[in-house]
């Protein structure tokens, strides 16, 4: 990593050490935990030491650097209270890692030994548990169970071997209702040691994590103990329009990888393309087992990896397919008012009421250009400009652009797409043909047989144990 690509990684002047708690002969043997504040999406750390891999693209985030020590990958984690920008203007109190929620993206290669660090800074204990890997059962971090909790102002730490490649989360195993909640966790990948037969060489790798929050419009910290109903739906705590796109070259083999660490399912989908699943949390999908989709759902708690070649220039949407997923807040808990003449009410509101406007009565797309005053920290219900208008959406929404002219390695935004002459929908302005109604005179489906249906019209066949069927009239 260069020095100009490292400044990037760091908050305020230098690096942050952060074991509170921690004695100072033992900080010297602790690696300097590395402090992001930025919500934009970080350019692949290129691994300066270890084996060499193709790294990967966190959306909105980014990758967490490491030191080698005697051969051993070393990381340092710290849980700690953080201010995540959701979208512009929109910021949360959460609770994260190394100033970011979710935390940073591990990268490691399979037969990797690591050592991660995980200090406490938060205002109760955790712990942390590594989602989907194979380690020795006290490495698992689920506290009570294989170890004690992490104190607050302590540092505990983890060390194993990556056994196997393949797409994987971290989150606490303590208090979870309020952790999770509060946005405690972050990917992990191990990529193979060399050629894979399920793993495939890809151009561009990109990995995001889906979760959700209670925010109150004008509030910041997230309600803990709502079970579904969110109103904010994100990905890697960023809700559209705060959600970066996916910058890609067309020709490009392209992978993403998504986790879901939300309280219900999620199915995500691609626009103009068709994708594979050639993997989960529990590793490589055998090539025999994966069929094209261009949808595919994402249970709780699970990670899927799809693939696919970009050969399809534009803007093509990437989207959570459950509607209310693609809204952002004060949208929920609304009556609804299609066909409804509002007129003498809203007068009447309005004498009270200055500035008053009804709305909803013939659908709510116009919410998005009305630019209505909003509680101060929030982000409208949908919204989000695109090049001919608003786009009306929120929450799990992004884009994938595909461009010819895209440089390899190059992820910054090319701007928006330049459709080819005659290969955009337009508005028709000429003469409309009647509609052609049905008159109502085809011929109508058959009854079904009357209920009175005389008895000797009907006829049984009867088989008897080892004897000839016959006929019986009844």
């Amino acid at each position: 990593m260069s020095k100009q690509d490292r400044r990037h990684f760091l908050l305020g002047t230098g690096m942050a050490v952060a074991a509170a708690g921690v004695s100072k002969v033992a900080m010297a043997a602790l690696p300097e935990p590395v402090i992001q504040g930025s919500p934009d999406t970080m350019a692949p750390l290129h691994p300066p030491s270890g084996r060499p891999y193709a790294p990967v693209v966190t959306l909105n985030g980014w990758t967490l650097p490491w030191r080698m020590n005697q051969g051993v990958k070393e990381f340092h984690l710290v849980a700690e209270p953080v201010v995540r920008e959701m979208a512009p203007g929109f910021k949360a109190r959460l609770w994260g890692y190394n100033g970011q929620s979710p935390g940073p993206t591990i990268e490691v290669v399979e037969g990797d030994r690591v050592r991660i660090f995980v200090t406490n800074r938060l205002p109760e204990r955790t712990s942390m548990h590594w989602h989907g890997q194979r380690l020795p059962n006290g490495m698992d971090g689920v506290s009570g169970l294989t170890q004690p909790a992490i104190e607050p102002g302590k540092t505990y730490v983890y060390e194993f071997i990556a056994a196997r490649p393949g797409t994987f989360m971290y989150h606490p195993h303590a208090d979870e209702m309020v952790q999770m909640a509060m946005g405690m966790m972050g990917s992990w990948i191990t990529h193979p040691k060399g050629r894979h037969p399920q793993i495939d060489e890809v151009d561009r790798d990109f990995v995001f994590l889906l979760n959700a929050y209670d925010i109150e419009p004008g509030a910041a910290t997230p309600k803990i103990m709502t079970m579904l109903d969110f109103n904010l739906w994100s990905w890697n705590s960023r809700v559209f329009p705060g959600i970066d796109t996916l910058n890609v070259r067309r020709g490009d083999r392209v992978r993403i990888r998504i986790g879901n660490l939300t309280m219900t399912n999620h199915p995500i989908h691609l626009h103009g393309h068709e994708f594979t699943v050639t993997g989960t949390d529990g590793g490589p999908v055998p090539r025999s087992a994966r069929w094209p989709e261009v949808t595919t759902d994402i249970a709780v708690g699970q990670m899927r990896q799809v693939e696919f070649v970009a050969d399809a220039e534009g803007d093509w949407a990437l989207h959570c397919h459950k509607s209310h997923h693609t809204m952002n807040a004060m949208g929920h808990d609304v009556p609804t008012m299609i066909g409804v003449d509002q007129d003498e009410v809203a007068r009447r509101i309005a004498d009270l009421v200055p500035g008053y406007m009804a709305m909803g009565d013939s659908g709510m797309a116009g919410m998005a250009d009305m630019h209505m005053p909003i509680p101060d920290n929030t982000v409208p219900m949908m919204g989000g400009d695109g090049p001919y208008g608003s786009v009306e959406m929120g929450g799990m929404f992004s884009v994938l652009k595909v461009r010819a002219g895209q440089k390899r390695g190059d992820y910054r935004d090319p701007g928006w797409y330049k459709h080819p002459a005659g290969t955009q929908a337009y508005e028709w302005t000429g003469a409309l043909p009647q509609p052609a109604r049905s008159a109502g005179s085809g011929r109508p489906m058959p009854a079904s047989a009357p209920a009175t249906q005389p008895k000797n019209e009907i006829e049984v066949q009867v088989r008897k144990p080892g004897g000839h069927a016959g006929h019986e009239g009844h």
